[in-house]
């Protein structure tokens, strides 16, 4: 999933004196304050709600005012491309939904006039996943704010996403234009995309693309008997199985759930079910109990990817309760260690290892990944299912 190598993608409380709309306008190089928290037993306090704040004020470290898209990195000119930018909408609808600033808001407009301007006036991508990330985000954008403007962009990607699928290799969405392999991050997001769109306006077709792509997907990709999701097949048949990407079973879990919420078929939640205990319990996704580290570039988004889908089957899928404690307890201590241990304090820039800090200059798409794991534990705060 690399795009270097063909492939796609090779409690302290921390918060900011003023309130958080004036955070997020503040300069860009001005780091936050930090004030660490205990109780009377010294014990450390996390204040998700307000470590979320932090995390999202931190996003302006990689944002370019003029040209009103995020950078590569908090040090660099260059922009971050357009799929981690689709995740930055995504981030920035997180905050508004949590906070209903309209700080964010107005973020969300200024980044896609951004991203569309950068991307020469137009929607359209040579990839098929960065289209897919790009309308989910949109989608919820839209949801979130009833502007049209957000749904106009989805329905533009939607209607040239739908023109990547082909008969050949049994069906699937192509990657990329060239048509040279078929893969879950061309499928999955896919998937997930025609299942909301089905959920909002109920238009039948988008629910039989959904159940058409995963159906492909789960034949092609999917390790039934253990719950890995493989990562593509050539255009000549050949099916890589060795890459294991949190990605990929983060978007497997997260098409699986829609669909389930959709149809109650428990085949589905089943199939989710079965993707996340291999992710955390198979030893190739996780280290010291978290998460491990997946480097930089386009691999630091994937720790966030997994982490938003798994989250959704914590709060949407009717995990049984002694199943859910697992996952609460996993995704916890995955923030509290990033926080405790894989934040550079100074300038609350995250590590791709969640368990150690980083320097002074950080991958955006790695800064991405922190923000959405505390995002999800504000979320799970709010719902009284953490501390």
């Amino acid at each position: 999933m690399l795009k270097k190598m063909g492939i796609r993608k090779t409690a302290v409380a921390l918060f900011c004196v003023i309130g958080l709309s004036s955070c997020l306008k503040q300069n860009p190089d001005t780091p936050p304050v930090v004030t660490p928290p205990t109780d009377s037993n010294n014990v450390v306090i996390y204040d998700w709600n307000k470590i979320a704040d932090s995390a999202q004020t931190s996003m302006n470290l990689f944002w370019s005012p003029s040209d009103k898209y995020y950078l590569q990195t908090n040090t660099a000119t260059d922009w971050a491309q357009y799929w981690p930018n689709a995740h930055a909408l995504d981030i920035a609808v997180d905050g508004y939904v949590r906070t209903s600033s309209a700080t964010f808001k107005g973020r969300m407009s200024d980044l896609i006039a951004g991203v569309y301007a950068k991307n020469g006036n137009t929607w359209i991508n040579y990839y098929y996943d960065d289209m897919e990330w790009m309308a989910l985000a949109n989608l919820r954008a839209y949801a979130a704010t009833n502007d049209v403007a957000f749904k106009n962009v989805t329905d533009v990607l939607w209607a040239d996403i739908k023109s990547g699928w082909s008969d050949a290799l049994g069906g699937g969405i192509w990657w990329r234009k060239d048509n040279s392999s078929k893969n879950t991050p061309s499928n999955m997001p896919a998937a997930i995309l025609a299942a909301r769109l089905y959920e909002a306006f109920k238009n039948d077709d988008d629910l039989n693309w959904a159940k058409k792509i995963y159906a492909w997907e789960k034949s092609v990709l999917y390790e039934s008997t253990t719950g890995l999701v493989y990562d593509n097949i050539a255009s000549d048949g050949t099916k890589n199985t060795s890459w294991k990407f949190t990605y990929n079973q983060g978007t497997f879990i997260g098409a699986a759930l829609e669909l389930y919420k959709i149809t109650n078929d428990v085949t589905y939640l089943n199939d989710a079910i079965k993707a996340a205990d291999y992710t955390l319990n198979s030893g190739f996704y996780t280290s010291s109990g978290v998460l491990k580290d997946e480097g930089g570039g386009d691999g630091g988004l994937f720790k966030g990817v997994f982490i938003r889908h798994f989250n959704r089957l914590i709060i949407e899928g009717g995990v049984e309760a002694g199943k859910k404690t697992i996952y609460i307890n996993f995704i916890k201590k995955c923030g509290e260690t990033l926080w405790s241990k894989g934040t550079n304090k100074d300038y609350v820039l995250f590590g791709s290892a969640w368990d150690k800090a980083p320097g002074s200059s950080v991958d955006f798409t790695v800064q991405e990944s922190g923000v959405m794991l505390l995002e999800a534990l504000a979320e799970l705060k709010k719902l009284n299912l953490v501390d």
